[in-house]
């Protein structure tokens, strides 16, 4: 058997590749083609991602855009306005060209108010004055009402023990008279349109009708506003012109420990003004007129940019401060008129006869009689006094 020729020694005769040398030119083609096969996936992938991130952040911007979300929407579910509805709930600030407060928001943002939920501000202020002001004022004023109708049913009017002398003392000045009756008119005034404004819905509408009651409320209104600042006016007066002899002195506690004699049937002697009126001059005409007075002030003449936020808390605590100082008044009122005998015509008239001078305001006698205080003087009856000069 002949040896191969040089050169051909591990090949077939036929110059075909022997078994094993076929079985590893095969594994390199492979290891070849994955190669290319890798590189071309690595490469894609290059050329897939930056495209693949610019399409997200499109989507990203498209769902993040209202005005692109409220577009696709319409083709999928047209009428559907919720997403622009939301953002104007948000109370977030859009554009407008109209220059103000506010003018750039439609509706308020969230406020939380006491005892409800957090609602926008317009919501929350009406369910608080409907639901909290509105009940709770109402039945403290009808609570009032019956009360001293029960007291004066019990005890009735407070009378004179002595008979009347026919010497009569000047207990309020005419300007005196006139800053009260002033303010105390302007007072009612304000005191009934208010109550048409808080409570005709529950009380008037279903009595005299929708046609009347809303004639009724328009003029309340117009009126409400307009005696507003005439009250204001006079209250700033009056208090300028009663504040000193409504200082506190030591025997007002003795009055208040004895409830004023109301009681014990014996008068409790006070000065120009027992600490019942005191107190009334300083927590009702002081600081309770005097916050209606500021918070009304504010809801009159919107026309300084007040906020709506701002216009909500002087809306509240207006409402509040008024039935307050209108639960305050119905005993004044009371005490001032049919509760004791001869009070109103002081403040109508101006004299008072002695001898009720001195069974209600004892000190106050004393310091006439004795000079220490000016009062003029006359004669008759308070109705009909003959002035002494």
């Amino acid at each position: 058997m002949s040896r191969s020729p040089a050169g051909t020694r591990g090949r077939c005769p036929l110059g075909l590749p022997r078994a094993g040398e076929k079985s590893a030119a095969a594994g390199g083609a492979l290891f070849s083609g994955c190669r290319q096969l890798a590189g071309g996936f690595v490469l894609a992938a290059a050329l897939a991602l930056p495209l693949a991130s610019a399409a997200q952040s499109q989507d990203s911007a498209a769902r993040q855009d209202p005005a692109k979300q409220q577009a696709e929407r319409q083709l999928t579910q047209p009428g559907n306005n919720a997403p622009v509805w939301g953002a104007v709930r948000s109370g977030d600030p859009g554009y407008t060209s109209i220059k103000g407060q506010e003018t750039n928001i439609l509706i308020q943002p969230a406020m939380k108010l006491p005892g409800q939920p957090a609602l926008t501000g317009g919501e929350a202020w009406r369910l608080f004055r409907n639901g909290v002001i509105t009940p709770i004022g109402g039945w403290l004023l009808a609570a009032i009402v019956v009360l001293i109708g029960a007291f004066y049913a019990w005890k009735g009017p407070v009378k004179l023990h002595e008979q009347p002398t026919g010497r009569l003392l000047e207990r309020f000045t005419p300007l005196q008279r006139y800053a009260h009756w002033v303010m105390g008119i302007s007072f009612v005034i304000l005191a009934v349109t208010g109550i048409v404004i808080l409570l005709g819905r529950h009380v008037l509408l279903p009595v005299i009708g929708a046609t009347l009651f809303a004639w009724l409320t328009n003029l309340s209104k117009n009126v409400h506003n307009f005696v507003g600042p005439v009250f204001v006016l006079s209250l700033l007066f009056f208090i300028v012109l009663y504040v000193k002899d409504n200082l506190p002195r030591g025997y007002d506690f003795k009055w208040f420990a004895s409830f004023g004699g109301m009681f014990g049937g014996r008068h409790v002697a006070s000065g120009r003004f027992n600490a019942g009126e005191k107190a009334w001059f300083w927590v009702g005409v002081v600081v309770l007129s005097l916050i209606v007075s500021v918070s009304g002030l504010v809801l009159n003449f919107p026309n300084f940019e007040q906020t709506r936020s701002v216009m909500i808390v002087a809306n509240i605590v207006h409402a509040t401060s008024a039935v307050l100082v209108m639960a305050l008044a119905l005993g004044h009122i009371y005490m001032g008129t049919i509760g004791v005998e001869g009070a109103y015509g002081s403040m109508r008239n101006g004299y008072v006869d002695e001898t009720w001078a001195k069974e209600h305001h004892g000190l106050w006698y004393e310091e006439v009689k004795s000079g220490k205080v000016k009062a003029g003087k006359a004669t008759g009856s308070p109705q009909s006094a003959q002035v002494q000069h």
